[in-house]
């Protein structure tokens, strides 16, 4: 199976659970555990290439300009942990089956779960960093779904976050990291990465991009000081415990630096920082775990620990230490799975997880006891399970490993670390299981239907066979070894058995469990000793930096963000202008090439017409119409600048849109006072006033610098004049750059403006529904309103001229790509036609021959042009790239047809639908706020056409 699809199929399949939550709780984990089947059995179908060797790649290349390219790869480390996350992932969904509550919304559980899958699966089967952290960040959010689920829990709630802050923080570093690492590289496929071990560790920048890449790794794997997420992310449901914090998610970060083991492994600085957080964490961990009186807590600790051993293994830089990583990675993964799930049996059938309120029940529970103790053995490493093996090879490699020049300090910890791992695992047993029975519990216990045992009981089979015949394991753990190591060293050939002979590591292991054993003799005093003792709370901690951190920003930002527009123009202004001076002052400008040309009388005129107009407005602003009024006299001297310079297009499409855009801030100014009060005080005035001249006069100074100097490189115009009828099959370089070089932008463009429209229509739809209505229906205008609302000589114009502007408008669109115009040009000459129409003839007369919804309009255009665009696919080449041919159909001349020509008409349909809608907003506003007869219909003979309507109570709708 292709491995894209073993990635698609969770995510598709993620759509089914929450569908078919109606058709029961069986159909919805039916569902989710045929996908993840089909996933399992696509992993499985490269198997043997995988265990030959082979590494399967496939991919596309997306976006290769930056590197970031679809590309999936299959080597034996990638193998074992897909296989882990769906393998145990099919376990899992059959114990949640069975483990969850009929009120809790099962098709919910099942899709969050199944993301999480997909992403976790993306993570180790990525060949590009880039899309492995797309992956990486839906892990952490896809878990905080998982484990905030039960929302009614405010536990639940606050681990969720914590989870999500402390390993976004981590992804957010992560991201850098690997950033660095692909510009060390100059590429950001792993495949091409791991073979640039010198390169990485020779550069500067090495060990930034380290530091960066295993903050993320330490924060995702629950490494100290961010180990303290783990526990309290345990208010989750324990099938989500037993999945993310057990097999999966935590093993994330483990995953990342085995995968760049190859190329950071094997430096001073990897084996300090990696060695010491995981020696750390696995002793830290371990003795927490021990005092932890909560069931899933207790096991949350010792996951922390064994996440802390593998770390610290991977850290040595060793061969050995890396292999013995991979076999501790699938012995934990199955012991601790099963324990989770026990832990869950217990809470499930008794009610609570509390270790003080149980005891004696191995009498009550006996499946259950037998596959708890099995899993607490194996990981507290006796004999014959699996546990003691990696455990034994942890030890073996701690004891030839020197750390701050001390041969004695990691053999030391990691005698200590098993010593307490023993320790808690006796005491989960001990406390739980053996003893007499109470009759104090809060549910009767009792085993629960195979429904909930055997999920776990199947993990323990693999407990059991590794543990007393380790050589089946041999061959698989050497094969992941080898991906992990790749070039940089051999497989060691060290056998797996049972029996090594009188080594240190035994002996390291008889004092670990013995000492276990006795520190549960004494257990009451250290308990004691442990709770009296003071001691940081890392809850405390994160919740005081959090705090501190929220309080900083707040403060920050109503600061800077208090609503008032002018402080954040000034902000924004002043910085430009600082920047801008500090290049002026820094950089090296040449002298002038150009000379300055003499300005004629007209030229003088328009200009002393723009500097009246514009201090006339900042004058006058405080009169809303009159600041209008001048709003378009400054419109339309641009449009005559833009005619000066030779820029036709421009000028139409300014003229048109002053147009329309006044007549909107017309209709708007209907609902305003006639007069600005005044806000600002003089001294902010006179502020303001500096910081506007100051930016008015750096753009003045970068304009006159540019104007005098040709420019230091080609300008770009040059290759668009050059392509523009060969490339586009234009010579209107304008439109052709619109519809086709720069087609992306315009498309992203147009879906803006129809945003922007259907925004301002659901405002209106909130005024004309909320309290505002009432404010609509009682306000008396400033001014009386005119006697003639429709003049005759007006109505009969505009529809005169209707069928006039519409012949403009289509020939302005068919011109477009050779002559200025074009569509939007043609829709916006087309819209003020409209406009007229609603103007002359009254707001209900022109929607009453409205045959089409703009609404409607708006999402036709964007279609038509996100039609075309996906068009030029089918032809092999890139979105939107447009293509052209000359055609004669007789008795006509020969006419070129372009598909850009397409895309304009979306552009056309998406400019007209979202003027018309906008101007239908604000007319609906202005009808119910003067609403009387005459706004009804209005035409050249009223005897002819239909009578109005009569005036009904208004409403909150249309």
């Amino acid at each position: 199976m292709s491995l894209f699809l073993i990635v698609a199929l969770p995510f598709l399949g993620a759509l089914l659970p929450g569908m078919m939550n109606q058709a029961g709780r069986q159909a919805c984990a039916g569902v989710t555990f045929t996908i993840t089947l089909a996933a399992l059995v696509g992993l499985l179908t490269n198997a043997p290439a995988v265990l030959a060797g082979e590494v399967v790649q496939t991919g596309v290349n997306w976006l290769p300009a930056l590197g970031l390219n679809v590309t999936f790869m299959l080597d034996g480390l990638g193998f074992f942990f897909a296989a882990l996350i769906l393998g145990i992932g099919l376990l899992i969904i059959a114990y949640a089956r069975f483990y969850l509550a009929r009120e809790d919304h099962m098709g919910e559980f099942f899709t969050y779960l199944l993301l999480f899958q997909g992403a976790m699966v993306g993570i180790v089967l990525s060949d590009n960093i880039l899309l492995l952290l797309i992956f990486w960040e839906l892990t952490s959010l896809s878990s905080f779904l998982l484990i905030g689920y039960w929302k009614h829990l405010p536990e639940g709630r606050q681990g969720a976050r914590m989870a999500l802050a402390v390993t976004g923080m981590g992804g957010l570093a992560m991201i850098g990291g690997m950033l660095l690492l692909g510009q060390i590289v100059g590429s950001y496929d792993l495949s091409v990465i791991l073979q640039n071990r010198e390169l990485i560790q020779e550069s500067p920048l090495y060990l930034p991009a380290l530091i960066l890449i295993l903050l993320g790794c330490f924060t995702k794997s629950a490494q100290f000081p961010f180990h303290f997420w783990l526990p309290h992310a345990m208010a989750a449901p324990t099938p989500v415990s037993a999945y993310l914090h057990s097999a999966t998610m935590v093993k994330a970060g483990i995953f990342l630096m085995a995968r760049m083991w190859p190329v950071l492994s094997g430096t001073p600085e990897w084996f300090v920082l990696v060695t010491t957080a995981g020696l750390i964490t696995m002793v830290l961990g371990a003795v927490i775990a021990l005092f932890k009186h909560d069931l899933k807590a207790l096991l949350a600790f010792s996951t922390v620990s064994h996440l802390g051993l593998i770390t610290m293994l991977l850290g040595t830089g060793t061969a050995f230490g890396a292999m013995a990583a991979m076999f501790h990675i699938l012995n934990h993964a199955t012991f601790k799975a099963a324990l989770f799930m026990s832990a869950g049996i217990i809470d499930h059938e008794t009610h609570t997880r509390d270790i003080r309120r149980l005891g004696g029940l191995r009498h009550l529970m006996p499946i259950t006891f037998t596959i708890a103790t099995l899993g607490a053995l194996s990981m507290a490493g006796i004999p014959f399970l699996n546990g003691f093996l990696s455990k034994e090879m942890m030890l073996e490699e701690a004891n030839h490993t020197v750390l701050f020049d001390n041969p004695w300090l990691v053999p030391a910890l990691a005698t200590v670390g098993s010593l307490f791992s023993a320790a808690y695992c006796f005491r989960l047993i001990g406390h739980t299981f053996l003893g007499p029975k109470r009759d104090d519990y809060p549910a009767a216990p009792h085993d629960p239907g195979a429904g909930l045992w055997l999920p776990p009981a199947l993990l323990i089979i693999p407990v059991i066979v590794i543990g007393c015949a380790p050589f089946l394991a041999e061959p698989f753990v050497k094969t992941v070894t080898a991906s992990v190591l790749g070039q940089a060293a051999e497989v060691p050939k060290a056998y797996f058995k049972i029996w090594h002979g009188l080594v240190p590591a035994l002996y390291m292991s008889i004092i670990a469990v013995v000492g276990g054993l006795l520190l549960m003799f004494i257990y009451a005093p250290l308990l004691r000793a442990w709770e009296t003792t003071p001691r940081p709370e890392a809850k405390t901690i994160f919740d005081a930096l959090i705090a501190g951190v929220v309080n900083i920003a707040r403060k920050v930002t109503h600061g800077l963000h208090n609503g008032a527009f002018t402080r954040y123009a000034a902000i924004m202004s002043v910085t430009v202008l600082a920047v801008g001076y500090h290049a002026w002052a820094t950089g090296t400008v040449g002298p002038a090439t150009r000379s300055v040309q003499p300005a004629g009388p007209v030229e003088t005129a328009g200009w002393a017409m723009l500097v009246a107009a514009t201090v006339g407005l900042v004058t006058l602003h405080r009169n809303r119409l009159l600041a209008l009024i001048l709003i378009g006299i400054i419109g339309l001297m641009v449009s005559v600048g833009f005619v000066f310079f030779s820029a036709p297009d421009l000028a139409m499409t300014q003229i048109t849109v002053e147009v329309v855009t006044i007549i909107l801030l017309l209709l708007a100014l209907n609902f305003l006072p006639n007069q600005t009060p005044v806000e600002s005080t003089t001294l902010r005035r006179l502020r303001d006033g500096a910081v506007a001249l100051g930016l008015g006069a750096g753009a003045m100074a970068m304009s006159y610098h540019f104007l005098l100097r040709d420019a230091v490189q080609t300008p770009i115009s040059e290759f668009h004049l050059a392509n523009s009828y060969k490339g586009g099959g234009g010579t209107n370089v304008v439109n052709v750059i619109l519809v086709d070089f720069r087609g992306f932008d315009t498309f992203g463009e147009i879906i803006v403006l129809g945003i922007a429209a259907l925004l301002i229509y659901a405002l209106t739809e909130t005024l004309l529904s909320g309290p505002v209505r009432a404010r609509l229906l009682n306000r008396t205008p400033d001014q009386p309103r005119a006697g003639d609302m429709h003049p005759m000589m007006m109505v009969v114009l505009t529809r005169v001229m209707m069928p006039v502007v519409l012949m403009v408008g289509f020939y302005i669109f068919l011109r477009g790509h050779n002559e200025p115009g074009g569509g939007f040009i043609a829709g916006l000459v087309v819209s003020i036609a409209v406009v007229m129409q609603y103007m002359a003839s009254g707001f209900a007369w022109a929607t009453a021959r409205q045959r089409y919804p703009y609404h409607g309009i708006i999402g036709a255009g964007v279609l038509i042009a996100g039609l075309t665009g996906v068009g030029s696919w089918f032809f092999g080449k890139p979105f939107l790239t447009s293509d052209f041919t000359y055609v004669r159909i007789p008795p006509f001349q020969e006419f070129e047809l372009a598909t850009a020509a397409l895309f304009d008409v979306g552009v056309f349909l998406a400019v007209v639908g979202a003027v018309m809608l906008s101007l239908e907003s604000f007319s609906r506003l202005a009808r119910r706020a003067h609403a009387t007869d005459s706004d009804y219909a209005m035409d050249i003979d009223p005897s002819r056409d239909d009578p109005a309507p009569p005036v009904k109570p208004l409403e909150g709708g249309a």
